[in-house]
């Protein structure tokens, strides 16, 4: 089982036509935060079911995997890894979290960011110093940034707050929508488990959030609350 056992299974399900519509929704083209990037044109149930079907795929072999310039190899990667996470004990956790921020620079799309930093950061960091989030926040680097901001749902979901208000404050500032989606949508994961705890964050820094950061923030709010939030 290696790498290029894998390439070819995506290949078989190749659809080109498929393929020109990703590009451009996932902004490929000059000067777009996915400029370059390559498509196959399968989509993610397709990606989960080759990953299954080569979960046992070594490490090493899925870090070549996750070189791949096509876009939905490196996801299939990344898809293996959370697959094998869920099922290792804490040496193959350790593995695994490592080599992902190791091959970071390849986690190089929102997509590819959401469905893995959760889990094989957030859930890794839950018992242990996070200072990596911070720098990873802290690199310039957009991936990076947003993968710090995403890891805390982990956290989120314990109703530990702290660090996503934290990474929030660090990036208010951040000039790209992608960070302030992220932003938004922390703190909303956040207000569905204590609105008082987001009202008191919102509060603390009107005027200072991104106007999409506040939408997305506020979405779960009773209408009142958020046409005043909206005022501010």
């Amino acid at each position: 089982m290696t790498a290029q056992t894998v390439q070819t299974a995506l290949h078989t399900l190749a659809d080109p036509a498929r393929a020109v519509l990703l590009q451009r929704f996932f902004k490929t083209g000059p000067g777009e935060y996915g400029e370059g990037d390559k498509f196959l044109g399968l989509d993610l149930p397709q990606q989960r079911l080759v990953a299954r079907t080569f979960r046992a795929l070594p490490l090493a072999e899925t870090e070549k995997l996750l070189h791949s310039p096509w876009h939905e190899s490196r996801q299939t990667a990344l898809i293996i890894w959370t697959l094998q996470f869920q099922k290792a004990g804490p040496a193959g956790r350790q593995a695994i979290h490592k080599a992902y921020l190791a091959n970071r620079r390849f986690v190089n799309n929102w997509n590819l960011v959401d469905i893995t930093c959760p889990l094989l950061v957030g859930t890794y960091l839950l018992d242990k110093d996070r200072t990596p989030l911070y720098e990873l926040a802290a690199e310039p680097q957009l991936w990076s940034q947003r993968m710090a901001l995403v890891s805390t749902l982990a956290f989120i979901r314990k109703n530990q707050f702290q660090d996503t208000f934290a990474l929030a404050e660090l990036l208010l500032s951040h000039p790209h929508d992608l960070i302030h989606k992220a932003t938004g949508w922390m703190l909303r994961e956040v207000g569905k488990r204590s609105e008082e705890a987001l009202e008191e964050f919102l509060t603390d820094h009107h005027g200072q959030l991104p106007r999409t950061a506040l939408r997305y923030a506020i979405e779960r709010l009773p209408p009142d609350r958020r046409q005043w939030h909206m005022r501010k």
